[in-house]
């Protein structure tokens, strides 16, 4: 889908029946104007959606070196990384950086880059996995749209882009590769009896995990059902709670794939008020390899994600190269980080 073309001050002075320098002094601010016809000039503005391009407010010195990272949570450890990628990268060039929260929340997120948009920011980076549905297609493709009409660029972090000719530059690492990795170590050490613990049907990190957890145990001659996938989602009370229940109904596996080191942090715990033991009755690894990772009891065994080169690479990449960012496709590696949470099977 083409993006619509900018909107220029002259077709907010024409819909508002003044001039281009009232429109210019009732955006600015800094001239008094009579209400009715600030309120004309806002109203026409709107129902044009237009922003004053970015570009041009920083060649008359209104603009600002900005960027703005949008986040689900900064309490999560590989989110907190990320963001912190972002903002050394923009400090080492003298931008500023904001991080924004949605918890979630559609309407946030569109709220937030709706701000950064009129603020003059020049790259707005969301990040982390999503549920990939027709609204959020939608809402992705018009925040792209918008941002590139104010001379502003969208990044996409962790996520791919619903359509790869939306005018936005996405940055992801290889989240199938690194589960498919991460099973085969645990396939390797004897297990065939594996649950996937921290599924969440719809989001594209979690169902990229899933498909290279599956592809792994097809791959060493394992049929299709001896796969089972936890859809508890993520978080160390899920993964706690989720764990406790498959203890309890005595499913009889002999190792755990958790969707994150948190859900393995969970995990550890009802692993271990259910009396038994990690490597020694079950294996348990994760993914993202966490800075607290180490300090599990025992280390975690774990998928190590480039979450600070992630944020880092967002603002580097977009930056080197803005005619052509646009519709760029990069992705990260990861490797597994061996530690002490993965032994054979007791009946190995």
């Amino acid at each position: 889908m083409a993006a619509k073309g900018r909107v220029t001050i002259r077709e907010v002075a024409e819909r508002a029946g003044v001039s281009v320098a009232t429109v210019s002094r009732v955006l600015s601010g800094n001239y008094p104007v009579p209400p009715a016809t600030r309120t004309r000039v806002l109203r026409a503005a709107r129902a044009l959606d237009y922003v004053a391009n970015a570009h041009a407010r920083a060649l008359v010195g209104g603009g600002r070196k900005m960027v703005a990272v949008v986040l689900r949570q900064v309490t999560s450890p590989f989110y907190a990384q990320v963001a912190e990628g972002v903002e050394a990268e923009a400090a080492g060039r003298g931008w500023l950086c904001l991080v924004g929260t949605t918890g979630g929340d559609p309407e946030r997120e569109l709220e937030f880059v709706q701000l950064m948009r009129e603020e003059g920011a020049r790259l707005v980076i969301l990040v982390g996995g999503v549920v990939e549905d027709d609204a959020y297609r939608e809402r992705v493709t018009h925040y792209a749209q918008a941002l590139d009409a104010a001379g502003a660029r969208l990044v996409l972090c962790g996520r791919p882009a619903p359509d790869p000719d939306i005018p936005a530059l996405v940055v992801e690492f290889d989240n199938e590769a690194g589960a498919h990795a991460i099973t085969g170590h645990l396939l390797s050490a004897g297990h065939r009896r594996i649950v996937f613990l921290g599924g969440l049907p719809g989001n594209t990190a979690l169902d990229a995990r899933v498909a290279g957890y599956r592809a792994a145990l097809a791959q060493h001659g394992l049929p299709p059902e001896a796969a089972h996938v936890v859809d508890c989602g993520l978080g160390r009370a899920a993964g706690h709670r989720a764990m406790a229940e498959l203890l309890h109904d005595g499913s009889g596996f002999t190792a755990v794939f958790a969707g994150d080191d948190m859900v393995a942090a969970g995990a550890l715990r009802a692993i271990a008020e259910a009396g038994l033991r990690v490597p020694g009755d079950i294996s348990v690894v994760g993914y993202n390899d966490i800075p607290l990772a180490e300090d599990f009891n025992p280390p975690l065994t774990t998928v190590r994600t480039p979450a600070e080169e992630l944020g880092r690479a967002a603002v580097r990449i977009a930056l080197r190269d803005p005619e052509h960012a646009a519709g760029a496709h990069h992705l990260l590696g990861t490797h597994i980080v061996v530690r002490d949470s993965v032994a054979a099977p007791r009946d190995h």
